[in-house]
C-alpha cells in the first residue's frame, strides 16, 4: 500500500511541474508588421501578444518581418522563419508587390503556395490582405486586391480583408512617410484583428 501511494505521490508531483508550451504564432510579413522605425515593443507582433495574453491567451508571437519583402521574397525564406514548433502564422505579405507594381498573377502565385506550404504542415494560417494603390489603375487594384480572399479560400485558410483597416489614409496614425503605422496606429490593427486572430489560435490549439 505504501508503496502505491508513493507512486502516485510522484506521478501527481511530475505532473504538476511540468506547464505547456505557449502556442507559438509567426507573424511573416513585411515593414507593416516588423515595426517599422519603432520600438520593439510597440510592433505588431509585441503589441499582438500583450493583447491575446491580456485576454488569457498562452500565446508567443514571433516577429518575423522583413523591411522591403515581397511576396517571392517570404516564399524564399518560408521555411527558416516558420521554424517546426510554429502552429500558427499570420501571411502579412503583398503591400511591397503593390508598390513595385509586380505583375499580380506572380503574387497570387507566391502566396498561394506559402499557404500551400504551410497548411501541409498543419500550420494553422490568417492571410492579412492589402490593396494596391489606386495610383496604379482600375486594371492593376481589380488583379490584385481579390488575391487574399481568393488564396485564403481556396486552401481554407483565415482571412482578414484589409491589414491597414481603420489606419490608411490617416495621418495622425502613420509615420511621416503617410504609409508605415505609428505606434498607435498598430495597436489600432491589433484591436481590430483581435477576433481574428483568436479564432485562428483556436484553430491551432484543436489541432
Amino acid at each position: 500500500m505504501y508503496q502505491f501511494i508513493a507512486a502516485a505521490v510522484l506521478v501527481l508531483g511530475c505532473g504538476t511541474s511540468v506547464s505547456a508550451e505557449p502556442l507559438k504564432l509567426v507573424v511573416l510579413g513585411d515593414s507593416l508588421s516588423a515595426g517599422y522605425q519603432l520600438p520593439a515593443d510597440e510592433a505588431f507582433p509585441a503589441q499582438l501578444q500583450a493583447a491575446l495574453q491580456k485576454r488569457g491567451h498562452d500565446v508567443e508571437v514571433v516577429n518575423a518581418g522583413v523591411s522591403g519583402d515581397t511576396s517571392a521574397d517570404g516564399l524564399a525564406r518560408l521555411d527558416w522563419s516558420v521554424g517546426p514548433d510554429a502552429k500558427a502564422v499570420i501571411v502579412e505579405l503583398g503591400a511591397n508587390d503593390a508598390l513595385r507594381g509586380l505583375p499580380p498573377e506572380k503574387t497570387r502565385e507566391n502566396l498561394s503556395e506559402i499557404v500551400s506550404r504551410l497548411t501541409a504542415r498543419d500550420v494553422k494560417v490568417l492571410v492579412a490582405g492589402m490593396l494596391a494603390p489606386r495610383n496604379l489603375g482600375d486594371d492593376y487594384a481589380s488583379s490584385f486586391d481579390p488575391i487574399f480572399a481568393d488564396v485564403s479560400r481556396i486552401h481554407g485558410a483565415l482571412l482578414y480583408p484589409f491589414f491597414l483597416q481603420g489606419v490608411a489614409m490617416k495621418p495622425e496614425l502613420n509615420l511621416a512617410d503617410g504609409m508605415h503605422p505609428t505606434g498607435e496606429g498598430v495597436s489600432i490593427i491589433v484591436e481590430n484583428m483581435l477576433p481574428a486572430v483568436e479564432d485562428l489560435i483556436e484553430r491551432a490549439g484543436a489541432s
